[in-house]
């Protein structure tokens, strides 16, 4: 590998070791071998290369289990399927979304890294999309990405949080799924039930 590589993996490393708030370029040189210009060489700064490196980690987390989703495309077999693969990894992934937390929550103090992470949430909704519905990323629509993407972001953020907060009283993947179910049930009645209500009284 070369000096951008070993940067990449030297950053990965540190992401999941301190998170981004305490890793210093010293110590993604350190982990990777490199010197100290090349950051700036090769990414420009050492907070697009850990942004670099969250997407990296982000993308390998997906790939542990995307091949072995099951279940057609937007069936509650396949919304199951997925949140099994999510659990079944959220120990290692821990520390990734961990870092990500902590990025949402420091406010104006890394205005650039912030900035940086938003710009690449359309990937992430991308992936999403594609691992919930079995459409190819490259046939997303933006206004997928804007509906359906921040949808299963914002599942899968608030999933992710109730195991790093408390793992005992977490949803399991069976009970996020039949949350899924009743609230989709109940929002199919709830058309009829208006219809129903607004009808005249025959007698």
């Amino acid at each position: 590998m070369g000096h951008r590589e070993d940067l990449l993996e030297g950053a990965k490393e540190c992401l999941v070791e301190k998170g981004f708030v305490r890793t210093t370029a010293r110590d993604i040189v350190k982990a990777s071998g490199a010197n100290l210009a090349s950051i700036g060489y090769h990414y420009g700064s050492k907070d697009a290369l850990l942004t670099q490196a969250f997407i990296a980690l982000v993308e390998e987390w997906g790939d542990r289990f995307t091949a072995g989703v099951t279940g057609e495309g937007g069936s509650l077999e396949r919304f199951r399927s997925v949140w099994d693969g999510v659990h079944a990894g959220h120990e290692k992934s821990g520390p990734i979304w961990a870092a990500s937390m902590e990025v949402a929550l420091t406010r104006e103090r890394l205005p650039e890294l912030r900035a940086l992470l938003a710009a690449s949430q359309g990937e992430g909704r991308k992936g999403l999309v594609s691992m919930f519905t079995g459409v190819p990323e490259e046939q997303v629509t933006e206004d997928e990405l804007r509906t359906t993407g921040a949808f299963y972001q914002a599942l899968l953020n608030g999933f992710m949080l109730q195991w790093l907060f408390d793992p005992e009283s977490a949803a399991s993947p069976a009970e996020l799924t039949e949350g899924m179910r009743r609230a989709a049930e109940a929002m199919a009645k709830a058309p009829a039930a208006e219809a129903a209500a607004a009808k005249p009284d025959a007698g």
